[in-house]
């Protein structure tokens, strides 16, 4: 774990967030936008480079994987041991194996499972308690476009995407009136993947979108700005999707 000075845990502290899977690509990018905006972050990843990004944004890291339930306990504890409280968790993800659908085998699907559903429930479980307790708070979890326009070369990941929709509707019409949203962000093809002309030409935008962007629209999902929206899947995918 990183180290950082002590911060305050009163109400007027700067406000904290978790990032998981955070060490690079859209995760960092995610981080780094909410670092800038002056929360205090709490990274998750799976190697030492996760400490060093966390050095460089002024927060704390935990090394540990999205898809181990004690790894997330300890992430939760030790954001709570720092700072005293949190208040935005932005659940991101990386992307299941690839294979033809009938091809995907029962171990694949069950770590697909793993990555990008249990791992959004799990820290659901884990963090909506202190929440509650706070009045307040919100989630945003790393999906994509597939969920609306599930594509044959990813089964997997455009199959669960689509069931983490369903899950975060499911979850913002219990705990709305609790004060505590939760959303989805679903990027197209995003410049932390290699450049494919055959997708490239499917974007109207003419480009990828920037892990930047994609970091700019989770800061503002879990700000006040965003307090009316909830149970909401946005594309962020430069006009890729046609499903209206």
């Amino acid at each position: 774990m990183s180290t950082t000075p002590s911060s305050t845990h009163g109400p007027d502290a700067a406000p904290v967030a978790i990032v998981t899977a955070a060490g690079s690509g859209i995760g960092r990018g995610m981080a780094t936008e909410l670092a800038r905006a002056g929360y205090r972050v709490s990274l998750l990843g799976p190697g030492a480079g996760i400490e060093a990004v966390a050095r460089d944004l002024g927060g704390i890291a935990t090394v540990g994987s999205l898809t181990e339930p004690d790894d997330l306990a300890r992430l939760v504890d030790t954001t709570l041991e720092r700072y005293g409280r949190i208040d935005a968790v932005v659940n991101g993800a990386g992307h299941a194996k690839n294979d033809v659908l009938l091809r995907v085998t029962d171990q694949e699907w069950h770590d697909g499972l793993d990555m990008l559903l249990l791992g959004v429930v799990r820290m659901a479980r884990l963090v909506t308690p202190h929440m509650e307790a706070a009045g307040k708070g919100a989630f945003v979890n790393l999906s994509s476009y597939t969920a609306f326009e599930p594509m044959g070369m990813i089964p997997v990941n455009s199959s669960l995407r689509a069931a983490l929709t369903a899950f975060t509707k499911l979850y913002a019409d219990q705990y709305a009136a609790k004060g505590i949203r939760m959303n989805n962000l679903m990027p197209g093809y995003v410049d932390s993947w290699p450049e494919d002309p055959e997708f490239l030409a499917r974007i109207p935008a003419g480009r990828y979108a920037t892990t930047e962007e994609i970091g700019k629209l989770a800061r503002f999902l879990v700000s006040d700005d965003a307090a009316y929206i909830n149970g909401e899947s946005i594309r962020i995918d430069g006009g890729a999707a046609r499903s209206l």
